[in-house]
């Protein structure tokens, strides 16, 4: 296991990349995953998908300090609700800006085995998942916020 650098937007292109269907569940697809796990673990994140780390394909791992989620091929399958708030990104450090969310999903997708699950999944979990499964399709959070907070703002969310 080792971490990988992460790209950053506006640095590289592949970000805006659509990422293809992983079709090997094999050690070459668990070495990526134990590596974006410990880069995002490394990086303070809660969430990293494959693209972030040079890597198209259809993957992505979330911990909201609940535990390890790897989601490869996953495709959200409801939604429900609303919720506005805070969100940054890995590829965008020390940006942050205000987006709206469903509060719910379900997504459907495999583990490092190709075996099936769903997930139900409401508040930051539900948010963590839109926001790296948008990742997958070359999506940014900067492209839905209808906020990104100023210099200012942020030496206040600081302080707090």
């Amino acid at each position: 296991m080792a971490t990988r650098k992460i790209l950053e937007f506006g640095r590289d292109d592949m970000l805006r990349k659509h990422s293809r269907v992983v079709d090997k569940f094999d050690k070459r697809l668990w070495t990526l995953l134990d590596d974006m796990a410990d880069t995002m673990y490394e990086a303070d994140g809660v969430g990293i998908a494959g693209v972030q780390v040079g890597v198209l394909r259809r993957v992505f791992v979330v911990d909201i300090g609940e535990g390890l989620t790897e989601f490869i091929n996953p495709t959200i399958t409801a939604q429900s609700g609303e919720q506005d708030g805070l969100e940054g990104c890995l590829s965008s450090p020390g940006e942050y800006g205000l987006v709206v969310r469903p509060e719910k999903v379900t997504i459907e997708a495999y583990d490092r085995h190709g075996k099936p699950f769903t997930l139900e999944a409401e508040g930051f979990m539900a948010r963590a998942i839109c926001h790296e499964n948008d990742h997958l399709d070359g999506h940014i959070f900067k492209d839905i916020t209808h906020h990104m907070l100023t210099d200012e703002e942020l030496r206040e969310l600081d302080e707090e």
